[in-house]
């Protein structure tokens, strides 16, 4: 991604979140509940417009691609209307930990990489990290390969070890969403975590990693939805 493009991606997400107002100094001390309800307060309008803006809305459903290369989070949603996903947004990741490669054992601090979901139970408003959302690891495939580790969020306060963390206005906006999501009966909203934009030449790039087999198997995931604008069926 070249500087040009992220210094216009910077300008556009601190416009859009210029207006948000900042959560309360006593958020810390606030229930699940009350973090709530005070979210919605604050970032119902704001979040509401700029979904709108793009022929989108709360409850639509949602997936969520990430590119650890890129440090990319992307959100996709589906408007009720229509049968494929329309990107909504794609947001700077603050901070993750590790190298590109998928995360293999507890304490290796690195960030994973595959196919998770969350859920209702997943989420957390009460979180120490402003709000956060676990994405599922490790999944079917990871426990066949006895790859070990657990609690990797989606979460703010600018800070990972192993997650992927957001600036605190913009995990407001995602959390907004897929809460939303959720709300309006998506079971599962899929988490798809790459190592980067999985194209043929970048790929090819890496064919003497230590990974490359893996990753290949990641490109068939990618390439699905890129074929088909909708998130591939994948038993997690």
């Amino acid at each position: 991604m070249n500087s040009a493009f992220i210094a216009i991606l910077g300008t556009f997400i601190a416009s859009h979140l210029m207006s948000a107002e900042p959560a309360p100094s006593h958020w810390q001390t606030l229930s699940g509940e009350q973090r709530l309800a005070n979210l919605h307060q604050r970032r119902d309008a704001d979040v509401k417009a700029a979904l709108k803006a793009k022929d989108l809305a709360l409850g639509d459903e949602v997936f969520i691609r990430v590119m650890k290369e890129d440090f990319e989070l992307e959100l996709w949603l589906k408007p009720k209307s229509e049968l494929t996903y329309k990107l909504y947004q794609t947001y700077r990741i603050a901070a993750f930990s590790g190298r590109l490669g998928p995360k293999t054992k507890q304490g290796d601090f690195q960030a994973p990489e595959g196919f998770y979901a969350t859920t209702r139970q997943l989420m957390n408003p009460a979180s120490t990290y402003h709000l956060s959302f676990n994405i599922g690891y490790p999944n079917a495939y990871d426990r066949a390969l006895g790859r070990t580790g657990s609690l990797i969020m989606v979460h703010g306060k600018n800070v990972s070890i192993g997650c992927f963390a957001m600036t605190d206005p913009i995990i407001e906006e995602i959390y907004l969403i897929v809460d939303a999501a959720l709300s309006a009966g998506q079971s599962t909203v899929p988490v798809h975590c790459f190592p980067f934009r999985m194209t043929a030449r970048r790929l090819a790039k890496e064919k003497d990693s230590p990974w490359h087999d893996f990753w290949q198997k990641l490109k068939q995931g990618w390439d699905a939805f890129e074929q088909t604008k909708t998130p591939p069926q994948i038993k997690l």
